[in-house]
């Protein structure tokens, strides 16, 4: 039984694991990539259901893992897949749901549900079966009703790494990197690599003494779930990293702390933006580009024209949006180094149009270096 904050019953089979799970309901529209979409740790504390109806054709690997393990609180198909068929599939996805612990439903309406969420928003749901499906609709409902909202919730600590590790550059070696781990995915580590990064990810809770002890030539804030307005802590520790004058590039979350450490409010989103198919304007080249998107909140800003910092960085000016609903998708500071994206640029099961954004902050970092090494030569 899938139970919605609102009274909303649907009934279908047990599906991956058996129990009783909460979380808030949301909508991702990918038609590929499922597996990426369960080890993303910016889908903690969310039961994610998936509006295509086939789930499971290509099974699952160790290969396309986004994390350690499956975030999501619990999982919503239409149908799943009878048969795994795949030359790179090692293991059913079933199995793996099964051993992660995830409750999930199949064999219900998607298409209603989603539209559902569409009118009334994102909202706190849950997942009954085995024993807990024996409940009576009053002390489900009371449960779901119970469970933690999404606004206010910092999740943080819940996704970050405990000890800081670092993954080596790769080719020509620019310098390092320095990563606060808010639920950071194995791809952009390794697209930082890529680009001759040293990358140094650190645990959320890292103080900005630390990071700036580690004198890294630029720094990055990952992506991760809840609520920005629950993170002071970051928004402080980035605003020192910029005072400090050290570049930086932010993804999804780390897009909503930068609004939040210039000086703009954050607000959530009725019902988010998930899924890989979501159209973006690079307001700089006149480019769509079709994204990767997870995020339930958004910065406050207007789209066009120049903003004043509020905290005093100077002037802002919005880089991208969403052409469906004009959300702020991108900032960029135009008197510090530092600029962010709400999407995922690094989207291993595609699409690929935004991977220009690792090169981009590449060239800033090397500028920046050149820069204070013509200013060390005078």
């Amino acid at each position: 039984m899938l139970v919605l904050e609102d009274g909303r019953r649907f009934v279908g089979r047990a599906y991956g694991s058996r129990g009783r799970t909460l979380g808030e309901i949301v909508f991702a529209t990918g038609m590929t990539g499922y597996q990426e979409t369960l080890t993303d740790p910016s889908y903690a504390g969310q039961i994610v259901l998936m509006t295509a109806p086939h789930i499971g054709n290509t099974g699952a690997n160790d290969e396309d893992m986004e994390s350690r393990r499956i975030w999501v609180s619990g999982f919503v198909v239409r149908e799943p897949a009878r048969i795994a068929s795949n030359f790179r599939s090692t293991r059913r996805l079933d199995d793996d749901l099964d051993d992660g612990g995830v409750v999930g439903i199949s064999g219900i309406d998607t298409r209603a549900i989603t539209r559902h969420i569409r009118s009334a928003g994102a909202m706190r749901s849950g997942i009954f079966s085995g024993d807990a499906f024996g409940l009576s609709d009053g002390e489900q409902l009371e449960q779901v009703r119970s469970g933690p909202a999404m606004r206010g919730r910092n999740l943080s600590d819940e996704v970050s790494t405990v000890e800081p590790f670092s993954v080596p550059a790769k080719g020509e070696r620019i310098g390092s990197v320095a990563v606060l781990d808010l639920g950071v995915k194995t791809s952009t580590l390794n697209h930082l690599a890529e680009r001759g990064f040293e990358v140094l990810v650190l645990p959320q809770s890292v103080t900005a003494e630390h990071v700036l002890s580690l004198d890294p030539c630029a720094v990055f804030f990952s992506n991760g779930p809840g609520d920005p307005a629950a993170s002071d802590a970051h928004v402080t520790l980035l605003q020192e990293v910029l005072r400090a004058g050290v570049p930086y590039f932010g993804i999804c979350f780390g897009n909503q702390l930068l609004g939040r450490a210039l000086g703009f409010r954050t607000y959530k989103l009725p019902f988010g933006h998930r899924g890989i198919n979501q159209p973006v304007l690079d307001k700089t080249t006149g480019r769509v580009e079709i994204t990767s998107q997870n995020h339930g909140f958004a910065v406050d800003m207007p789209i066009e024209g120049i903003s004043d910092s509020r905290t005093g960085f100077g002037r802002v000016e919005v880089s991208h949006y969403s052409l469906n609903d004009q959300v702020v998708e991108g900032i960029r500071c135009l008197d510090i180094p530092a600029f962010s994206v709400q999407y995922h640029p690094e989207s291993a099961a595609g699409p690929h149009d935004a991977e220009y954004l690792f090169d981009r902050f590449r060239d800033v970092v090397v500028a920046h270096i050149a820069t204070i090494g013509a200013g060390d030569a005078k």
